[in-house]
Order: C-alpha cells, then structure tokens, then sequence
C-alpha cells in the first residue's frame, strides 16, 4: 500500500494484525451507516488490500458495540430520483463486488445492527460470524425502495428464494440466531468473543497456501454462477494453473518431509 495512506480516512479504520487486516466502518454516532464518503473510503481501502501482498485476509466489523453497518444514509436517499437512484445503486454494487472478489478471504464480524446496505456488504464477504446481539435484515421495502447493493442477488444464492423472498418482501429483521438457522451466518458467538472467533479462523486461511485460497475462493464465486459442465472446467483449469506454481511444489514437499509448508508472501 505504499501509495495509500489510510490514515487520512476519515470514516474507516484500518488495523493490521499480521498477515490480517482489521476494517472497521467508523461511525459509531450514525450507528455506521453508509454515505457516499465512507462508500468511497471503503472501496479505495479494499482496493489497496488487494494490492497488498503481505495481507493474508480481511476481517470487515463495525466501531462500536451496536452496529456492525445499520444500512444507508437515509437522508441521502430520500432525495434521490431516477437517475441519481440508480448512479448510487451501482456505486453501493461496485464495492460489493470490490469485496466479493478480493483476491483474499473477507470475514464479516456482525457485531451489531446490519440493515439494508449493511446487510449487503456482509453479504458481498465469504464467511460471515454475528454478535448473539446482532439483528439483521433487509428492511428497504418498509421505505418504499428495494434493496439496490446487490441483496436482491446474493441473498437468494445464499439462503434460497423462499426465504429471501420473505425478508425481503416482509422487511422484517432476523435474529443471529435465525441467521445461523437459515445459512445467513456460519456462526454466533458472545459479543466479546466475535472478533477474536473471527481472526482464528482468518488465521488458519493465512496458513494455507495463498495462491490456493485465492484460487478455490475464484473456483466457487464463479463456478456457482455457471452451469455444472463449464463449472467443473472451471475448477479443472484452475487446478491446471496451481499445478505450475512454486507454491503447490512446496506444499507437496512439505508434507511428504513431515514439516510445516513455507509459503512466500509480501
């Protein structure tokens, strides 16, 4: 990130822990809420980890105790029209897609309220793990709009339609326990837990071979949106691929030899 200074963020935090980065969405008295600005800041900030070959995985949480991201500025919104409705919808898409493809697993640690754009951008990361005080939700219709960064796509591929459907269309909020239930959430721990939870599992994913996380992580975020035939093509071009690296050599020595694997990174 050497042409990147996160600390002339203004709304977003960045915390490194090793090979993890901690990103925080730092409005703790608009309960985190996203506007344009913060938007921007997180989009730049994901950007420049991407670029960052010394980070192994992003863990993405909320400042505070009671909101990870309690959706969008409302204000902002209710002044939108046609086309400025949906020059925000796309800006809120490109950085959810900015997340979901990251060359690196992205954790979101739900420590709180995740409404409406919130929900989305918990979406847009591979593994989500909520607060047990966590309630999230999709209440756009409840405003009269719909949910425009994306959870109209990813909450179906996630949970199925039937219940989309039903936050969606009845806007009602769920529990971190119903989240587990449903597939919302991989998991539910006590409040003062949830980070630490999240940074275990992110250290194990570090401890993989980086070029195969980032590779099984493109296999399924893609694969899942083709037909089975291309998919599995998919998975055996990118099986080809890992088979020329450096990487896949070490790892098949190290466990031949009995010995830890030496990955190379940053």
């Amino acid at each position: 990130m050497a042409d990147f200074d996160p600390r002339a963020l203004q709304n977003v935090r960045l915390e490194r822990d090793g090979a993890l980065a901690i990103v925080r969405v730092d409005r703790p008295s608009k309960l985190n809420a996203l506007d344009d600005a913060t938007i921007g800041e997180l989009d730049c900030l994901f950007s420049a980890l991407d670029a960052d070959a010394g980070i192994g995985a992003v863990i993405l949480t909320g400042a505070g105790d009671k909101a990870f991201v309690a959706g969008a500025d409302i204000g902002v919104l209710a002044k939108q029209g046609v086309l400025d409705g949906k020059d925000n919808a796309r800006r809120g898409q490109a950085l959810t897609l900015r997340i979901e493809q990251l060359g690196k697993p992205v954790i979101a640690a739900i420590n709180g309220y995740a409404f409406g754009g919130g929900l989305e951008l918990a979406l847009a990361c591979d593994l989500r793990f909520a607060s047990k005080a966590a309630k999230m939700g999709l209440p756009e219709v409840s405003l009269g709009i719909i949910p425009g960064y994306g959870g109209t796509q990813r909450l179906p591929r996630l949970c199925g339609a039937g219940r989309a459907l039903q936050l969606i269309l009845t806007g009602d909020p769920v529990t971190a326990d119903e989240a587990e239930r449903i597939g919302l959430v991989n998991g539910v721990c006590e409040p003062g837990e949830l980070l630490d939870h999240c940074k275990a599992v992110a250290r194990r994913m570090v401890s993989r071979g980086p070029i195969a996380v980032a590779l099984a992580k493109q296999a399924v975020r893609r694969g899942t949106q083709l037909p089975l035939a291309e998919g599995l093509l998919l998975e055996a071009d990118l099986f080809g691929l890992i088979s020329s690296t450096a990487e896949m050599k070490e790892g098949m020595a190290a466990f031949l030899e009995k010995r830890k694997p030496s990955w190379l990174r940053g």
